[in-house]
């Protein structure tokens, strides 16, 4: 093999496993450990400023100049007692990541000295440099000025040395570069439509909180072999790799016993979460060698995304310890099932109520129908914008690849519950409906729904967003995503429909109908209107594709022409009517999101270029040589080898093929970026440079198969994909 990955294998063979210490104590005793959260508020803050704090959580109080200095006195305490000596604002901006700036807690006295200073105004707002942000034209280059400001409602945490303060990010003239923004404003939104909603059914109902609870799948790469492979270095994912001779086909890996470097690094990265008071709670082998998942208990949307978003962070330092590298690209191995970043997500009321989950009585029944159909409408209505909700360079690799959910949003519910929607939409108020013992669902008029069991029917892996039972889970999310995005688009999208909802129910209660025939009626309409996007079957099928179309649901692939949809004037208008996005703003996100894409494949086409013509093709006519040089001794004693000439021949079309294709993908880049409308570069991206990435490889791939394996310089996957 070649000298460079023998040197690679041989310190992966010979490091020693890392030993498993488990921490002290029980999780219950350090859970939270490093965050400001309401524990160390009773203590660090006296009782007036915390019932404002409390206050500004629970109800968004505005907090006083002088509680703000109180809170800051207080955290400064908590935070520099365990260790911290600066503090950042922790912000989400449109670049995928977080980011932060840490300031000391140090200033001068004055008299040749330090003091220890963090005043309320610190806290709450900081001035980092908009211009170095994406912001889709909003801010000029030379116009640098940007806000972040505190979110209250996620509590501080420290990292390492520093306290950590979650934080919103605008421009200077007020519109969002970030993600946090339109979360939140989306979280009201739905907050707001569905508490309307819910007191047809209880008045004691103030606040309806959207939850979130995400899965997060990943690969562990030997560290070594990672920083021999330019290609992960440099874009996340394989360019080049001939499929391993033994890969997921034995179905051996899901679920299989956890290697022991790999639980040593699991506990402690379950660790860091705990004490960041990230609720984690599963682990286990996912499909792929090499691929695994970690899943906590859900929590409220806001908090959950900060979280998700700091556990990748957190993953990343756990894994350089370990001597691993994490992989969130969504498709990093070719013939390998990619990451995903399932979101589970539901609704539930201050009483402890949860929207989505079926109840014991009529009434319960009926609002859980309420809730259902209207989800499953605002997911009919907006199923391409959902789908641009989670499109991206990377997910576009996984998304209907035969292994994640097809690029056609669809909604499964089970037989049952398709069933009863369906007698729903064609009964009458006074038809009874039955079904067998184990299906209890009897309705004799509007009022009388018993009760509903929903376990009887399989689930569907092949449905974007499929419904299990108490939430619906959004399976389409990938690996690398901030799930705001995905999150804010839901919200938005089921708020606006309960407002709708809301609407319709008071106009007939208005005219005269009564409140229960008002809601069956609505939601018969909402029924019949949204079965399209009902589908039980296989997602991966060819028929489904041309069903879909047939249906009228988004099958558009291509992620420049997905994107489109966020500047749909339904979109646009929906965005709008929840206070969630301005026109500005989506018109600048798109510009960021169709940057983004190209820059993603410009690297990556840089990448397969560079490798392609200073890697591989010099390594096979270094080969192709070898073998001529052999041929022609032969031929001078006579004896001829048909198979070196094959092999000369099959090297000689390939590298041809190779030095071809990368011609045309460099000179279609060059034709690309000529471009100065930035979705018409993104679409000739995709459409002309992308497209040859496949045929380069293919060519690649023969090749390693082909020449001698101690000339190949580069990792191969059966290398790779099997810790040691």
């Amino acid at each position: 093999m070649g000298l460079l990955r023998f040197k690679m294998i041989e310190t992966v063979m010979n490091r020693s496993a890392v030993e498993v210490t488990p921490p002290a104590g029980r999780p219950s005793e350090y859970f939270g450990s490093k965050v400001f959260g309401r524990k160390a508020m009773r203590k660090y803050l006296d009782r007036r400023t915390y019932d404002a704090l409390v206050d500004t959580i629970e109800n968004g109080t505005p907090l006083t100049r002088e509680i703000a200095d109180g809170i800051a006195s207080g955290m400064r305490q908590w935070a520099m007692e365990h260790g911290a000596d600066h503090y950042t604002h922790w912000f989400q901006p449109l670049t995928g990541g977080t980011a932060e700036k840490h300031d000391s807690f140090t200033a001068p006295d004055g008299q040749g000295g330090v003091l220890e200073e963090f005043s309320g105004k610190l806290l709450i707002q900081q001035e980092p440099d908009a211009s170095s942000f994406p912001s889709g034209g909003i801010r000029n280059t030379f116009e640098a000025r940007g806000y972040s400001a505190w979110d209250p409602t996620s509590p501080a945490f420290i990292v390492d040395t520093t306290l950590c303060i979650p934080t919103v990010f605008i421009s200077y003239t007020g519109e969002a570069l970030d993600y946090k923004v339109p979360l939140l404003r989306s979280i009201s939104a739905v907050d707001k439509a569905a508490t309307e909603v819910c007191r047809y059914f209880d008045r004691n109902v103030n606040r309806v909180f959207s939850y979130l609870g995400w899965e997060q799948e990943y690969f562990l790469i030997d560290e070594s072999m990672w920083a021999a492979r330019p290609d992960m270095v440099l874009t996340g994912r394989t360019m080049m790799g001939h499929e391993s001779a033994k890969n997921q086909q034995l179905e051996d890996h899901y679920f299989g016993a956890i290697p022991l470097r790999v639980m040593a690094f699991m506990r402690d990265l379950e660790y860091e979460c705990l004490q960041l008071g990230i609720p984690v709670k599963t682990r286990h082998n996912e499909v792929a060698p090499n691929q695994f998942e970690l899943a906590p208990v859900y929590e409220e949307v806001n908090l959950a995304n900060d979280h998700n978003q700091l556990l990748m962070t957190v993953m990343d330092k756990v894994a350089r310890r370990h001597r691993f590298r994490v992989l969130l690209h969504e498709k990093p191995f070719k013939g390998v099932n990619g990451s995903g970043k399932h979101n589970n997500w539901s609704l539930g009321t201050d009483t402890g109520v949860n929207l989505l989950g079926p109840g014991h009585t009529a009434l319960e029944n009926l609002q859980f129908i309420t809730f259902l159909v209207n989800t499953i409408s605002a997911v009919h209505k907006h199923n391409g914008l959902l789908k641009a909700s989670v499109m991206s360079a990377t997910n576009s690799h996984r998304l209907g690849a035969n292994e994640a959910p097809p690029a056609i949003i669809s909604t499964f519910l089970g037989e049952q519950i398709s069933a009863v929607l369906d007698k729903l939409a064609a009964g009458s108020d006074d038809e009874a409906i039955r079904f067998d013992a184990k299906s209890v669902f009897r309705m004799n008029g509007i009022s009388r729904i018993p009760s509903i069991f929903l376990d009887n029917t399989d689930r569907n892996r092949t449905s974007p967003f499929a419904f299990t039972g108490n939430r619906f889970e959004f399976r389409a999310v990938g690996s690398s995503d901030n799930c705001a995005e995905a999150m804010i688009v839901l919200n938005t999208a089921v708020a606006n429909e309960l407002t709708e909802f809301r609407k319709e129910v008071d106009a007939k209660i208005a005219e005269g109908a009564k409140k229960e025939r008002a809601i069956y009626e609505v939601l018969k309409r909402k029924i019949r209107e949204s079965r399209a996007v009902r589908f039980e079957g296989n997602g991966y099928s060819d028929e489904w594709r041309e069903e879909a179309g047939r249906r009228g649901l988004d099958c558009e692939t291509s992620t420049p022409e997905n994107l489109k949809r966020y500047l749909d004037d339904s979109s646009v208008r929906m965005f709008g009517d929840m206070g969630v996005y301005t026109r500005v703003e989506l018109e600048a996100r798109t510009e960021v999101k169709w940057e983004t894409y190209v820059k993603k494949v410009q690297i990556e086409s840089r990448v397969l270029g560079d490798l392609a013509m200073n890697h591989i093709v010099p390594i096979a006519s270094k080969y192709e040589a070898v073998l001529l040089d052999k041929a022609c001794r032969m031929k001078e004693l006579g004896m001829m080898s048909t198979s070196d000439v094959e092999l000369i021949r099959r090297i000689q079309e390939h590298t041809v093929s190779i030095q071809s294709g990368t011609s045309r993908m460099i000179e279609a880049r060059k034709q690309a970026n000529r471009i100065e409308n930035m979705y018409e570069k993104a679409v000739a991206y995709h459409d002309s440079v992308a497209v040859l990435f496949d045929d380069i490889r293919k060519h690649i791939d023969s090749l390693e198969e082909i020449v001698d394996d101690q000339l190949w310089t580069l990792p191969k996957y059966r290398e790779i994909m099997f810790i040691k």
